[in-house]
């Protein structure tokens, strides 16, 4: 019985380094950071990171920065800005946008949350007010010009990462607004048509919207420094070679934040733009998130061994309790595979179109890309049961509803509580980049439970459908892991391979869509799908083998997946 415990052992051991590696990092040089909540102008709670410098104190107060992540996103997606600023000894105020992470939803309610930022990290006495920088990616970048629009006097400079200025969410910019402006944008962004009115994000120097900001008659010249800091009208453009969402883990992108703030702002502690360390913080809390999910199948397999779950463990084919399987084979097992990998993805953009049209937000489902993903899943759900007839049979199990939800909330519980303790002592979440696991807020819960149900039967009808087509106790091991995360992920990887090399070659991504708007975004989106989809086949595979039942991986996977997506995205609709 010990030795069914290592697995989950090993996992508490990854989250424990990976969390150590995190918080070594983040709090380089004496930074503290704190979990702020504070009211906005209207009443509304507001959520935060606040990193504090050693050299910031009462007496002596430091620059302040307040930095904003962008659409469903959270404050912890700026961590790389957050770390490197604070080295530099600015007090950086990390804000969740309204309706993002634990911020007061609905989305973009209130200047999304920017002024109500401002307000607060000028409200501290250890910022120095007349030194104040504003740093936004993508969305935020529209936050912190909500927050230069209503106190323009109240900031020095601003980095717009992959943002712009303009209608509908901002003011136009002119030569002398907003004040000392760089605008990091990169050369194959998938918004530029959005952002500056240009069809190629390469051809950005050539927008007349920019034109007006930089008050030129003619392309920008990338790098060079246009107008005055001293006077307030300084602009300059930067153009990484990288997309979107590469804009927020990048040392390029970065460094030119850095030595934007380095020469527009005064005082703070001078590193060079090159001496960067924030990565390491990405791996140690990549290191805990393998953790995760190696404690939540270990306390799967270490639970399966108490009496109360005796039913669940896997009967032996020996004394005829337990069939041998059959799954597909030849050219059926290939179409199988094919089927599996790619009608996710060919549906992919229909669903989340029709979900973006016809499921908007309301109270009882109050998240937009949620609903999306749910569309995505209605239908996916529904192909699969029509197909189901023609993969192999199989005699399943009966009996094993109670314990397998028994045993899949306790193990997933033991996963939430390891992030619980991880945000106490570490100050983290689970993620690598834009994937994310973050802890509840009592609000999403409640999201959570409405969402749960059917982000669960769509996993109960693939999964089962999954093992009957791939899974047999006599595949080898490592095949059947590989063969179940493909038949899951596959799809999804050719997509965005297909999107990214097309945006490569050709500046933009292709478009299978009359509608170009839900393209972009969808295609961010769908990289999450990759990470979160090899998971659920670890899980289903590994809770396969152990019991000869698709449930409990079902039943793990729809609470691991639900949680993740409600508790790291948006919430537009008043909660």
């Amino acid at each position: 019985m010990r030795g069914r415990w290592t697995l989950a052992i090993l996992g508490a051991v990854l989250i424990v380094v990976g969390g150590l590696i995190a918080h070594l990092t983040q709090t380089a040089g004496g930074i503290r950071i704190q979990d702020v909540r504070f009211k906005g102008a209207k009443g509304n709670t507001m959520s935060a990171l606040l990193y504090v410098p050693a050299n910031a104190t009462a007496q002596t107060p430091a620059p302040g920065i307040l930095a904003v992540h962008g659409y469903i996103n959270s404050r912890e997606t700026q961590d790389g800005f957050a770390i490197e600023f604070a080295r530099r000894g600015y007090v950086v105020l990390a804000l969740d946008q309204t309706g993002h992470g634990y911020s007061d939803p609905p989305a973009f309610a209130n200047g999304f949350g920017g002024p109500d930022g401002l307000a607060y990290l000028r409200s501290l006495d250890i910022v120095d007010k007349a030194n104040i920088g504003l740093e936004g990616h993508s969305m935020g970048g529209w936050t912190v010009l909500a927050a230069a629009t209503a106190m323009p006097n109240d900031y020095k400079s601003m980095v717009l990462e992959g943002s712009s200025t303009g209608k509908p969410f901002a003011a136009d910019g002119t030569p002398s607004w907003p004040r000392n402006t760089a605008l990091v944008f990169a050369q194959y962004e998938e918004f530029s048509t959005l952002m500056w009115g240009v069809d190629l994000a390469r051809d950005v120097t050539k927008s007349p919207k920019l034109w007006a900001m930089f008050g030129t008659q003619g392309p920008v010249e990338p790098g060079k420094v246009y107008g005055d800091p001293a006077a307030g009208t300084a602009r300059v453009l930067y153009t990484p070679a990288i997309t979107h969402p590469a804009e927020h883990i990048s040392h390029e992108a970065i460094g030119y934040s850095l030595d934007w703030f380095a020469r527009t702002l005064q005082g703070g502690t001078k590193l060079p733009a090159d001496d960067q360390i924030w990565f390491r913080k990405e791996l140690g809390t990549l290191i805990a998130f393998a953790g995760f999910v190696a404690l939540l199948i270990g306390t799967f397999d270490g639970l399966l061994e108490a009496q109360m779950f005796s039913r669940l463990r896997l009967p032996a084919v020996a004394d005829g309790t337990m069939p041998l399987h059959h799954a597909a084979t030849g050219r059926s097992w290939t179409a199988a595979f094919i089927l599996s990998a790619f009608i996710p993805a060919l549906t992919y953009y229909p669903a989340f179109a029709l979900g973006g049209t016809f499921v908007t937000p309301t109270t009882f489902l109050p998240q937009g890309i949620t609903n999306q993903i749910l569309v995505w899943a209605i239908i996916n759900g529904l192909i699969t049961l029509a197909l189901m007839r023609f993969a192999p049979k199989r005699k399943g199990r009966t009996g094993l509803l109670g314990q397998s939800l028994v045993i899949a909330v306790a193990s997933v519980a033991v996963g939430y509580a390891a992030l619980w303790l991880a945000d106490a002592v570490f100050k983290i979440d689970f993620r690598f980049w834009i994937i994310a696991l973050k802890l509840m807020n009592p609000k999403q819960f409640v999201i959570f439970l409405i969402y749960l149900i059917p982000f669960t039967a769509f996993f109960v009808v693939a999964l089962h459908v999954l093992h009957r087509n791939f899974s047999t106790m006599e595949a080898p091991r490592l095949a059947l892991y590989l063969t179940n995360i493909l038949a899951l992920t596959f799809g999804f990887i050719v997509l965005l391979v297909l999107q990214y090399g097309t945006l490569w070659l050709t500046g933009k991504l292709f478009n299978p869509l009359p509608d170009p708007g839900f393209v972009p975004l969808s295609t961010i989106v769908a990289i999450q799908f990759v990470p979160l989809l090899a998971i659920v086949a670890v899980i289903a595979t590994f809770t396969w083998r152990r019991t000869g039942s698709s449930l409990p991986g079902a039943l793990m996977s729809g609470l691991f997946v639900t949680w993740y997506i409600v508790a790291g995205t948006a919430t537009q609709a008043a909660f």
